[in-house]
């Protein structure tokens, strides 16, 4: 069946935005919550949205930005911005005298990364810049079941489709992790309605022919009917053989099936709307 899909179109901005909190979720994920004026006007309605979130430099303090004009986007005169894609989890307008504030996660892995360097430091008062999102994609009309599959770095786009779906539909989530701590991430309110798998990656799956622990997990998952949404993302490579079945030994279409590399290793600030598998592009 086809899955119809409304798209929306925002006006694009670069907003300067404030820490207003930052809490540990679980061990190697913390929740930054920022505000200001400059939020006036943020909209997010799709559960794959993304904002690029502008880093300070971490040696001079320095925040560079691009420009928007009527013209379009315009390079910073000087200095290169620093700036990874990310899933804004909540947006909450202001109302009632209570300021808009938008939730954002991210993974810690040390120093390795310029957004990891900055979130396992931030504080109440540090500033960033947020652009987009450019536009939204709605979940799709017509869901009888939805499979996802995610690891650390796609946890708020799965909540996202969480909410965005009915209670009724029932929910198949195969999560790609380090280790069990990571299992607490999902508030209770939506963990009890979920079928939720949290599969260390680490550990052995035992299948003969060397495949990942959610790669088995997702061939036990047995046929897939033509009313079933599959939503997978995380690492581009993880992905491939993951897509590979689903579309090619399955023979599910295309618009049942959404991969998106939101990483790859070896690879710094990889296009997330890049083909997971370029050998095998739809």
């Amino acid at each position: 069946m086809p899955f119809a899909r409304q798209r929306l179109r925002h006006e694009f901005a670069v907003r300067h935005v404030t820490v207003r909190r930052v809490s540990r979720i679980v061990p190697s994920i913390v929740r930054v919550t920022f505000g200001g004026k400059d939020l006036d006007g943020f909209a997010s309605a799709g559960p794959a949205d993304h904002v690029k979130v502008f880093f300070p430099d971490q040696q001079s303090g320095m925040l560079v930005v691009p420009t928007v004009t009527p013209e379009g986007i315009r390079p910073p005169e000087s200095g290169t911005p620093i700036a990874r894609d990310y899933t804004p989890l909540a947006f909450r307008p202001a109302a009632d005298g209570d300021p808009a504030e938008l939730d954002i996660d991210f993974v810690l892995h040390g120093d390795e990364g310029p957004a990891s360097a900055w979130a396992v430091r931030a504080t109440p008062g540090d500033v960033v810049a947020i652009g987009g999102p450019r536009g939204s994609q709605l979940a799709p009309e017509g869901i009888g079941r939805l499979i996802l599959v995610a690891d650390e770095t796609a946890l708020p786009a799965a909540s996202k489709w969480l909410d965005a779906v009915d209670p009724s539909v029932p929910v198949t989530a195969l999560f790609d992790v380090a280790d069990d701590s990571v299992s607490a991430y999902l508030p209770a309110a939506i963990a009890g309605r979920v079928d939720a798998r949290w599969l260390s990656r680490a550990s052995n799956s035992g299948d003969p022919s060397g495949a990942s622990p959610v790669e088995v997990a997702l061939r036990a998952l047995g046929p897939i009917g033509e009313d079933t949404f599959v939503f997978l993302a995380g690492e581009a490579g993880t992905l491939i053989p993951l897509r590979h079945y689903l579309r090619r030994e399955l023979g599910l279409p295309q618009e049942q099936v959404v991969a998106s590399g939101y990483w790859k290793r070896g690879v710094v600030a990889l296009d997330h709307h890049a083909p997971v598998d370029p050998s095998d592009p739809d």
